[in-house]
């Protein structure tokens, strides 16, 4: 009998704050340990929680875009466990009653629609960071992350592969980008995620025994954490044995999951309202000012780029699935006569794979959406062909200088004389007799070569439209 996985995720967005969510200090990546943690932070006697109002516009933010309840009255609990990252014993969080509820966000995955529940989304701080390398046998503490504040996304366990869970955070990720409540930084641990996953025989409702998956912190080793332990599971039950609940970490370097310790529960938090915390309450015309704030989402401006730049769904879809390519794509758009198509292919061919290549993202790009768009009207124009574009690209991210200055400084202008254009074809034909007389006898293909001897006698420079053109009105006269 086959069997099915049933997955959920637990995802943590850090919100783009300026300050922690419960004090006034920093939240910016990559200061020296210890330097972002004031007294509230290290929980010194006496000190209060004060709420980040901020935090609380983009938790409400992000409820309304996933067309989630907003809780007009939530409370805050304090979760208790000991770590020492953890200065107070527990951590402030929401449990009950959290600030958005039910919603969902609808997938697609093989062209089949899916919708996903979202049960919750709750606001809680960050604890701080234990660091095990270079402390001979010791750990350091570095206390900068406690009290960053957090959205706690928990989904329904509505998901059953790892091609299903791996969309459904991807567009977790586009959404949170598009709302701009956070940064979605994986490798920083601005976007991470845990999964819980259970497998059980299909056709069963009841539930297998879940283990959960800690802190995978990007697509590719969520797909691979959710596959290894899918196996794992299927394996321990063929064998005749029992899956236990637990925590686990996946290991990238041996594609594999290990046990961490066991899961807790509810109860073995002893979660009980924060008495520092009076209840959070959202008036109705706090959510009505936020709702007026929302920007244009990524479905939205997917049917707008269709309708506005006549783009496929398809292209329009690449361009929509990250904020940042997006704007570059306007961007350029807004300063060249290219077409719409062009830009987009240019965008998802040549520029994302020099950018995979220095591994950098479209915020971090050297070559401005100005300086594509100038390079595209170049080629529109006949100035250079898309052959030697791809050239004149690769010196502009190098270098940093324009097109037109590449092009004069190289030469590379194309020739689009027909007088000059008339000799060389003239050249080529008269040394192509064989290949002439194959044209001739229907053999059309042929024509691919003297092109290409053209363009080798031009030393690239030729415009291919034109000499096209002539070729075959002198092949067939």
């Amino acid at each position: 009998m086959s069997f099915e996985s049933v997955i959920g995720l637990e995802v943590h967005v850090q919100l783009k704050t300026s300050s922690k969510i419960f004090s006034g200090s920093s939240i910016a990546f990559g200061a020296e340990p210890n330097t972002q943690a004031n007294a509230v932070d290290i929980a010194l006697p006496g000190v209060l929680p004060v709420m980040n109002r901020e935090a609380v516009t983009m938790a409400v933010r992000f409820g309304l875009a996933v067309n989630g309840l907003i809780n007009q009255r939530s409370i805050f609990a304090r979760k208790n466990y000991f770590y020492p990252d953890l200065p107070k014993g527990y951590q402030i969080s929401q449990y009950e009653i959290p600030v958005v509820g039910p919603g969902y966000l609808d997938i697609e995955v093989e062209g089949k629609s899916k919708r996903i529940g979202i049960t919750r989304a709750h606001l809680e701080e960050d604890a701080g960071k234990s660091l095990h390398e270079d402390f001979h046998g010791m750990t350091g503490i570095d206390l900068n992350r406690a009290g960053t504040p957090l959205l706690e996304v928990v989904s329904d366990p509505d998901m059953r592969t790892a091609t299903e869970a791996v969309v459904y955070l991807r567009k977790l990720h586009t959404l949170v980008r598009y709302l701009g409540i956070c940064d979605g930084n994986m490798q920083e641990g601005s976007f991470r995620c845990d999964a819980n996953i259970s497998v059980r025989r299909r056709g069963e409702d009841k539930l297998g025994t879940r283990a959960e998956i800690k802190n995978i912190n990007s697509f590719r080793f969520v797909d691979k954490a959710i596959q290894f332990e899918i196996a794992r599971q299927i394996e321990i039950i063929e064998d005749g044995g029992t899956v236990v609940q637990e925590t686990r970490l996946y290991d990238p370097t041996k594609d594999e999951t290990r046990s961490m310790r066991s899961k807790e529960e509810a109860h073995d938090y002893r979660y009980f309202p924060d008495p520092d915390l009076p209840p959070l309450v959202i008036t109705e015309s706090f959510i009505e000012d936020v709702r007026r704030t929302l920007p244009e989402l990524a479905h939205a401006k997917r049917e707008r780029f269709i309708r506005e730049y006549s783009l496929n769904s398809s292209d329009a879809e690449a361009l929509v699935g990250d904020l940042d390519i997006a704007n570059y794509f306007e961007a350029i758009m807004q300063s060249t006569a290219a077409t719409a198509k062009a830009a987009a292919n240019w965008i998802t061919g040549d520029i994302s794979a020099r950018i995979n290549r220095e591994g950098i993202n479209f915020e971090n790009i050297p070559v401005t959406p100005l300086a594509v768009g100038q390079l595209l009207d170049r080629i529109q124009d006949g100035t250079i062909s898309g052959k030697i574009a791809k050239d004149v690209f690769q010196a502009m991210w190098d270098s940093g200088d324009t097109a037109d200055n590449i092009i004069d400084a190289r030469g590379l202008r194309q020739i689009s004389d027909s007088g000059a254009l008339e000799e060389m074809v003239d050249e080529v034909l008269s040394n192509s007799a064989a290949q002439v007389q194959q044209y001739r006898e229907g053999e059309t293909k042929v024509i691919g070569y003297l092109v290409g001897q053209i363009m080798k006698l031009s030393q690239g420079k030729a415009n291919p439209r034109q000499v096209n053109e002539i070729l075959k009105r002198k092949l067939d006269d």
